[in-house]
């Protein structure tokens, strides 16, 4: 397996140098634990949500539709949207103000209770994911797709780095450079791949103390053309 070192020094050439890539990647800091427990349950469901109606559309169209989201679901008041009936999620089908996809408006209400039960289990829905060790994040993303509705492939990693837990994402930047690093030898979707991918990052955590989310994004920036990490 190929050092962070090396990773770092190929992504800071891409870039021009180290400080190019320090000042990219300036932003990319996650929000401590104490930061993610403070935020309400409501805004971990607009987010799953966001992220969902996101997932195979245009991002800039939904972020623009997002006020009028907020309305219609009665700004993801968990209880209320654990309380949505079968007519009121055809009501919402039929809403112009948001975009009309059943299955996806459906998924609302499966992840309210989804976040209800988390809340009765835990505490909060915020304290479960403020408290899930980031060493472990593939099995939170294991969680999502098992508990949750459409939080499977991308959306709920995406969902957790957009609310600030400190994770990486296996786009196909990331994915590019874990193959060239030699810590899988394809897209890692098993389970023994997404564990050497976990320990890889692990690894590379310990040896530069910094976090998952900047080390997702150097892993992206040392492959040509980066998109995201």
């Amino acid at each position: 397996m190929a050092s962070f070192k090396q990773i770092y020094a190929r992504a800071a050439k891409r870039k021009g140098d180290e400080a190019a890539l320090e000042k990219l990647i300036a932003g990319s800091k996650p929000k401590s634990k104490a930061a993610l427990r403070k935020i309400g349950d409501d805004r971990y469901l607009s987010e799953m949500t966001k992220r969902i109606f996101q997932a195979g559309f245009v991002w800039r169209v939904v972020e623009a539709k997002w006020p009028d989201f907020e309305e219609a679901f009665r700004h993801f008041d968990v209880g209320r949207m654990t309380m949505l009936s079968d007519e009121n999620l055809d009501e919402l089908g039929r809403d112009t103000r948001i975009i009309r996809h059943a299955a996806k408006i459906a998924a609302v209400r499966h992840n309210a209770i989804f976040l209800s039960d988390l809340a009765k289990e835990h505490g909060s829905a915020a304290k479960f994911f403020a408290d899930w060790p980031s060493e472990d994040i593939v099995s939170l993303w294991a969680v999502l797709k098992k508990r949750g509705a459409r939080l499977g492939g991308y959306t709920g990693p995406y969902f957790l780095r957009f609310m600030g837990k400190d994770s990486f994402l296996l786009s196909p930047d990331v994915t590019a450079a874990l193959i060239r690093a030699k810590v899988v030898d394809k897209n890692p979707t098993g389970k023994a791949d997404l564990a050497k991918v976990q320990a890889a990052f692990n690894k590379w955590q310990e040896e530069t103390g910094r976090s998952l989310t900047q080390l997702s994004r150097i892993l992206a920036n040392s492959i040509d053309a980066p998109r995201e990490g």
